[in-house]
């Protein structure tokens, strides 16, 4: 005969179970910081070994944005700071292709609005113990006004599976691949160079001809260059874009520098590094 189970009971075990399921959830993202206008979170991925993948995860309130790592005209970068964490040797924050915007001053803002999500690369000191990791964020967040931002908040890595893997592997597809100027892509930067002192010009070839955005940053955070802008009447089969060598720290010469590109395309992004002949 086999024995009844009461109701009563198996409503406690599928609580438990419930209840059990939504704290391993919740301890692969910390806890939503949240402002005014914005929140966010830690993220944890699957861990398997020293290097560790991680995610810093923000939602925004509609229509308001926040920047990418080179804000354009104006806007604020995002700052991190992962000193206070426990077990971490180093953290790479990966930034998913940035969008542009019209920053309400003639000028173009670079950023992120409705939700994003930045990757981290972490690498623990001992690969055998538990990783805490700890973030100062702080970050602007922006509608006709900025407003700063500052949020504390931690979390520990230490599950072999976990539920953000899919939102974190997602998230690093967004971010621009490596390449190399004249590589054979459908989406490519074809050539750099001088025209003039202060003058670069840059050329690009697009699938179909369709609207890409370039984006250039110098080899140090003090170097403010201006977004590149399309020029009009540019070569057949060719998208080029130009910009002047304006916003360099007092005193630097711009010969051989080390120039990021980033080209975003409608569903692909590259980005390529360079020096400047």
């Amino acid at each position: 005969m086999n024995a009844m189970v009461p109701i009563r009971a198996i409503g406690l075990a599928s609580t438990l179970i419930f209840s059990l399921a939504s704290l391993a959830h919740a301890q692969d993202a910390s806890p939503w910081q949240r402002d005014g206008h914005s929140a966010v979170r830690l993220m944890a991925g699957s861990r398997s070994g020293a290097v560790l993948l991680g995610g810093i995860g923000f939602q925004l309130e509609a229509g308001w944005k926040t920047y990418w790592r080179t804000p354009g005209d104006s806007g604020v970068p995002p700052r991190f700071d992962f000193s206070k964490s426990d077990n971490v040797e180093a953290v790479t924050v990966l930034w998913p292709a940035p969008m542009k915007f019209d920053d309400g001053a003639g000028g173009v803002s670079l950023g992120y609005k409705n939700q994003v999500t930045l990757p981290l690369r972490i690498v623990a000191k001992n690969p055998d113990k538990p990783v805490t990791l700890r973030a100062n964020i702080n970050y602007a967040v922006c509608e006709k006004l900025c407003i700063p931002v500052e949020a504390n908040t931690e979390l520990s890595i230490n599950s072999v599976a976990s539920t953000e893997d899919s939102a974190l592997f997602a998230a690093l597809d967004t971010v621009p691949k490596p390449a190399n100027i004249g590589d054979p892509n459908p989406l490519t930067i074809r050539d750099v160079k001088r025209d003039g002192k202060t003058k670069v010009v840059v050329d690009i070839v697009s699938p179909d001809g369709r609207d890409v955005s370039l984006f250039v940053e110098g080899p140090t955070p003090d170097w403010n260059l201006p977004v590149p802008k399309p020029v009009e009447h540019g070569p057949p089969g060719v998208k080029r874009f130009a910009f002047e060598l304006d916003g360099l720290p007092s005193g630097v010469n711009p010969d051989g520098a080390a120039l990021k590109f980033t080209l975003v395309g409608p569903d692909r992004a590259y980005e390529f590094n360079t020096n400047l002949d």
